[in-house]
């Protein structure tokens, strides 16, 4: 019997052990350098190749940068500053070009009085943003409208904004910032209301239009409510064809015709004059916006089970995706104008964000279908068992998680469609990696410079990309419930 007891009953200690500091080789640095670097004979040997091509790089191009001059008028003038301070022979970069042509490279040729415009326009598109990407947290938040307001209101002062825009500006942003603080959701009215500011403050011309543009989806919202007792199908289908035939037959008529009768009228700026980093966010920012709700649609279209919609869609997204987008970017620029009425004015950028948005929005529905497939039949049997009709299941249920489980593949494609907007030079207009770096090199004072415009630029790009992806996996964190 004790040797049974012996065995039932567990031993504990009565004394503690003192504490003991871990091994050497467990701990601070060298632990991470361990577990990092040095974890295996590959990994040792990658990171020794690897430090070696970083100091190859660093010894090859680092007096390069070391001799850099940022105050010069010019080329010429740039090389013999590297002279006289380092001697003959030597080299250095000329980052005089990127202080000198800074409007150039970010407003192209948009006209020097009305910059503090798309200054305006960006700077509120935070407050538009605001309650979208980051509802969830005032701190974020705050910080982005107050940031945003005090480099908006400072850039625009430096540009000379008359004196009543930068009062409304700055009403916006103090009136955003308190809204924001007990109420965010009410910032989406501003929200749905930026894209047709943002239109007019760039391009200029009547506010009516805008305003008209604006009448159309208010039109198709009653349609839908009026035809909703008769028919569901018949209800989607005037969602849809009213605003169309509003915009195509009687907006523009009824702008004109409220301009006559009172002037909302701004100096319009055309197409042409859009250049540089100006250019790229438009484009970037529609085809953003754009894209991703078609996407979705094309996404379930493709689920359907109607034989019809899933073949339209299979045929759209397959030939859109198998054709390169310069491609597109041709029949937007030569062949989309042969469709249209005669006298009929496409705007350039307009035909360009409509190509970009279907190319991105064909890419954007096979991430999205990936993540519809990924989730397991049990989410659309619970769905069922509550109830819900398709849509109600699809935005309740399913959609939420599928967009969850896609968003690394959704920010890529955002990724990859923003860096595409540099195409846009094939099609003649002036991107600011291509066209704008060219523009600066046809002056006879910058006539033989070639790395610094593309490394400046490279470097923009990289910064917005790279925010772009930290966002995403800011969102991600946000998202991951299924472990708290």
């Amino acid at each position: 019997m004790s040797e049974l007891h012996a065995e039932t009953v567990p031993f504990v200690r009565e004394t503690m052990l003192p504490p003991a500091p871990p091994p050497t080789q467990e701990a601070g640095a060298v632990r991470w350098l361990r577990t990092n670097l040095f974890s295996g004979p590959v990994n040792s040997a990658l990171t020794i190749l690897g430090l070696l091509i970083v100091w190859f790089l660093v010894n090859h191009f680092w007096n390069w940068f070391a001799h850099s001059v940022w105050n010069a008028g010019s080329l010429s003038e740039c090389r013999q500053i590297i002279i006289d301070r380092w001697g003959e022979g030597s080299t250095g970069a000329c980052w005089a070009v990127v202080r000198e042509r800074w409007m150039q490279f970010t407003f192209g040729f948009y006209p020097s009085g009305l910059y503090w415009r798309p200054t305006m326009a960006f700077g509120l598109l935070f407050v538009a943003l605001a309650p979208v990407l980051f509802s969830e947290s005032r701190k974020i938040r705050r910080i982005v409208l107050l940031t945003a307001a005090v480099l908006t209101l400072s850039a625009m002062a430096v540009l000379g904004a008359p004196t009543h825009w930068f009062i409304f500006a700055a009403v916006i942003f103090i009136g955003a910032t308190v809204i924001a603080e007990q109420n965010p959701g009410r910032l989406l009215i501003f929200s749905l209301l930026f894209p047709f500011l943002g239109v007019w403050w760039l391009w200029g011309g009547s506010l009516w239009g805008p305003i008209m543009a604006l009448v159309g989806p208010v039109l198709g919202w009653v349609a839908y409510r009026l035809l909703g007792r008769f028919s569901p199908i018949l209800a989607g289908i005037g969602m849809i064809l009213v605003p169309l035939l509003w915009w195509i037959f009687l907006a523009g008529d009824a702008a004109r015709d409220a301009e006559n009768l009172a002037s909302l009228a701004i100096p319009a700026v055309a197409s042409d004059r859009f250049g540089g980093f100006l250019l790229s966010i438009t484009i970037g920012l529609s085809g953003i916006a754009l894209s991703l709700p078609l996407g979705i649609v094309l996404a379930l279209a493709r689920r359907s089970d109607m034989f019809l919609v899933k073949t339209l869609a299979v045929m759209f997204i397959e030939f859109i995706r198998g054709v390169p987008l310069i491609a597109l970017l041709f029949v937007a620029s030569l062949l989309l104008n042969y469709f249209m009425p005669p006298g009929t004015n496409f705007d350039i950028i307009l035909r360009v964000i409509i190509m970009v948005t279907v190319f991105a929005a064909a890419y954007m529905a096979e991430v999205i279908r990936g993540g519809l497939a990924a989730l397991p039949k049990g989410q659309y049997e619970a769905a069922d068992a509550l109830g819900l009709d398709y849509w109600k299941a699809q935005r309740l249920i399913i959609l939420p998680q599928a967009l969850k489980i896609s968003i690394p593949g959704i920010v890529s494609t955002f990724i990859g469609m923003f860096k595409d907007t540099t195409l846009v030079t094939f099609v003649g207009l002036y991107d600011p990696l291509k066209s704008m770096s060219d523009a600066v090199r046809a002056s006879t004072d910058w006539k033989g410079i070639y790395w610094e415009p593309y490394i400046f630029v490279g470097l923009i790009f990289f910064i917005i990309c790279f925010g772009m992806s930290r966002y995403s996996m800011y969102l991600e964190r946000r998202l991951q419930r299924e472990h708290r």
